[in-house]
């Protein structure tokens, strides 16, 4: 009996079979970001908590070789970096409420400036650099109010650290733990496989963390001192901005030298504006060329167009929050997605194998 010939042609019908496939993966993808954004106060500090974790697991890890108890040395941990992190976020807002004035009044004289050779878009700059205490705490009040609902902006922010303090401490101490309960918890058969891409995710966050973090660092004691010494007032404050922007790639490293070189032109002048600008470049060419192929080489690498659109997307769902977020979790991703190809590419037969 003759089979019945099929209605659709195998290039449609295999057209048809991928169609579905990517409406399947994108539905499972969309609605795994409306759970995460609807259970977003436990989310987020878990993901905070991990973070966290991957940058101070090295310094964990050498106590504990060093004879500490691993309770004591993940106590000792958060102890050291909350005094850290709560230093530095000390030394930012103190550097930005000293110099913040003279930030935004040296915005504003820029483009006075700026209008008068450009007209209405000099004046829209104006306007903007005149209101950006009060754009810059809506913004920001409206970031952080998503994060717990009905709850003031100090308090959540307070919750959220203590939550994810506290997260980073059990990370800490039972991350010898953590292989064997996947493997309990893994199907029968995936257990390497799960616990080879655990491993891979979290070599790539710390990597990233910890070079991200070293590369801020670089990045705002070198145009500081670039900005010292051009005598461009505000330097601390815009340090302290090129450090926090340093988090965001491309984006934030754009955003924070672009007010550099416009406080220098409205203060200090066109040459001076261009000196400043020199120093801007040199360091993201530094940091290009010199501190991101040493420091992060052993990370995963993302192509610059697929870190604008994570950052895009990450914005689009949880703002700021989730521009800091978006990165390390791509990063992870990708490294989930190398281990899966190397593993699956040693489990293929060659042809030379075959009977």
């Amino acid at each position: 009996m003759q089979a019945p010939t099929p209605l659709l042609p195998v290039s449609v019908r295999r057209f048809a079979a991928w169609c579905a496939v990517l409406l399947l993966a994108a539905g499972v993808v969309y609605v795994g970001i409306r759970l995460v954004v609807e259970f977003r106060t436990a989310v987020v500090p878990v993901l905070l908590a991990l973070l966290g974790t991957a940058l101070l697991g090295p310094l964990h890890r050498r106590l504990v070789k060093a004879g500490v108890h691993r309770s004591v040395a993940a106590g000792l941990t958060c102890v050291a970096v909350a005094a850290v992190v709560g230093g530095a976020v000390y030394i930012v807002v103190a550097a930005l409420i000293d110099t913040g004035d003279e930030i935004v009044t040296s915005l504003k004289q820029a483009a006075r400036g700026i209008s008068a050779h450009f007209g209405a878009a000099g004046t829209s700059l104006d306007d903007l650099a005149s209101n950006a205490r009060e754009l810059l705490g809506k913004f920001g009040g409206t970031a952080a109010s998503g994060v717990i609902s009905g709850v003031s902006v100090v308090g959540e922010s307070i919750a959220m650290a203590v939550l994810a303090l506290l997260l980073v401490f059990f990370f800490l101490r039972d991350s010898d733990k953590a292989a064997g309960t996947l493997r309990s918890l893994s199907p029968r058969g995936a257990a390497d496989t799960l616990e080879a891409m655990a491993r891979r995710a979290l070599r790539a966050v710390e990597g990233f963390m910890r070079g991200t973090t070293l590369i801020a660092l670089i990045d705002a004691l070198l145009i500081t001192v670039g900005l010292l010494v051009l005598d461009v007032p505000g330097a601390a404050g815009l340090g302290a901005l090129v450090f926090v922007g340093a988090y965001i790639p491309y984006l934030g490293a754009f955003i924070s030298g672009a007010l550099a070189v416009l406080v220098a032109l409205a203060d200090r002048g066109f040459v001076i504006a261009l000196w400043a600008l020199g120093v801007v470049l040199a360091v993201q060419v530094l940091e290009g060329h010199v501190l991101q192929p040493m420091i992060q080489s052993r990370t995963v690498q993302m192509h610059p167009a697929v870190v604008m659109v994570t950052i895009t997307a990450g914005a689009s769902v949880a703002g700021v929050l989730g521009m800091l977020l978006a990165v390390p979790l791509t990063a992870a991703a990708f490294g989930i997605i190398q281990e899966l190809r190397t593993r699956y590419a040693e489990e293929k037969p060659s042809p030379s194998g075959e009977a």
